[in-house]
């Protein structure tokens, strides 16, 4: 933790978003300074960046089978840290993450920057606001093609369940979160699960089995009784925005994304006096700009106050979200396979 006002020192780990998206901003937001950026399967250069003592907080966005151990290190030396999502493997992981930035008294974040995503925060406060009456029920439907046989994409982590793979937690982790923070706990979850495609080649060309799901269909509850389903494919032929339908006892509320990436969007209010457009987004460029640099100012602002203000996500709110996942994906869900295999594209 710094002292109040200083500029905060941010240790990265990470060579993919953690370099491409989450150095850079870190980088242009005032009172900021990224020290260094490392590489997770350094394991030297982990342990390394975690002991330097001119770092106030280390920002973990390593595979989520990484988390524990690089969260374990930053944490024993003291720092602030951040995780990306989904926060470890499953609901263990999560927990013991918890427990271990409890015990050191050390200031912790999740990265569910989406909750600083303009047309999500409009949505959150008219569904507060009662804009819509009571609500009754959540709809969100996402068809992506990041994952299709033809996507070209190698096998990694991303396919393999037990390293903390498969479409529920690289893709809904957010969308999960973002459902506990505007409409309650989730106390129910299940969830029938695709895979789509069966086996695809790792970076030396070798067939492997594909363990985690590329699609799936789940049905939750909150403690408040409302209703939710999530829809999402990986594997679709063809892109469409993400849909969000909000059904209360007074109106329905829509969210539309202008593309996959929600870097522009408009949400419409349906009453009986009729239909209005009540918020729009317009952006261009930079996909992440519109989460990632409102998110990384409430992190270092919470680090020169030394106090983390409420609905900012830590780590109980990714523990939350993982005891859901392991729900949706827990053995016994129904499971849809085919043996379609990834092709060169």
């Amino acid at each position: 933790m710094t002292r109040g006002g200083e500029t905060v020192r941010v240790g990265v780990i990470g060579r993919g978003f953690g370099a491409r998206v989450v150095a850079p901003v870190f980088a242009a937001t005032d009172g900021c300074e990224v020290v260094d950026v490392v590489t997770p399967r350094d394991e030297a250069a982990v342990a390394s960046l975690c002991r330097r003592d001119d770092v106030d907080l280390i920002s973990v966005h390593s595979p989520p089978f990484l988390h524990l151990d690089h969260v374990r290190q930053a944490v024993a030396a003291g720092h602030a840290v951040l995780c990306d999502k989904p926060f470890g493997r499953n609901a263990d992981d999560a927990a013991e993450m918890c427990e271990l930035a409890r015990e050191a008294g050390v200031m912790n974040f999740v990265n569910y920057e989406f909750r600083c995503h303009p047309l999500r925060r409009r949505l959150r406060e008219l569904v507060r606001d009662g804009a819509m009456g009571t609500v009754e029920h959540l709809q969100w439907t996402s068809w992506l093609s990041a994952w299709g046989p033809g996507a070209g994409r190698p096998f990694g982590w991303s396919f393999d369940a037990e390293l903390g793979g498969g479409w529920v937690r690289v893709f809904a982790s957010h969308n999960i979160d973002f459902a506990r923070w505007t409409f309650g706990e989730i106390v129910d979850a299940t969830a029938a699960l695709r895979t789509s495609v069966d086996e695809r080649p790792d970076a030396d060309g070798r067939m492997r089995k594909c363990t985690g799901e590329t699609g799936f269909t789940a049905v939750m509850r909150t403690a408040t009784g409302v209703s939710i389903t999530f829809d999402s494919t990986a594997t679709a032929p063809i892109e469409r925005p993400n849909r969000v339908t909000v059904i209360g006892s007074e109106g329905i509320l829509d969210m539309w994304s202008d593309n996959v990436h929600e870097i522009g969007g408009w949400l419409e209010l349906h009453t009986e006096a009729g239909t209005s457009e009540v918020f729009r987004v317009d952006q261009d460029g930079d996909n992440h700009a519109l989460e990632m640099t409102p998110w990384a100012t409430i992190v270092c602002d919470a680090l020169q106050r030394g106090a983390v203000e409420p609905d900012t996500p830590t780590f109980a709110d990714g523990a939350a979200a993982a005891v859901v996942m392991d729900r949706l994906t827990r053995p016994g869900s129904m499971r849809a396979r085919t043996t379609t295999p990834a092709g060169d594209g």
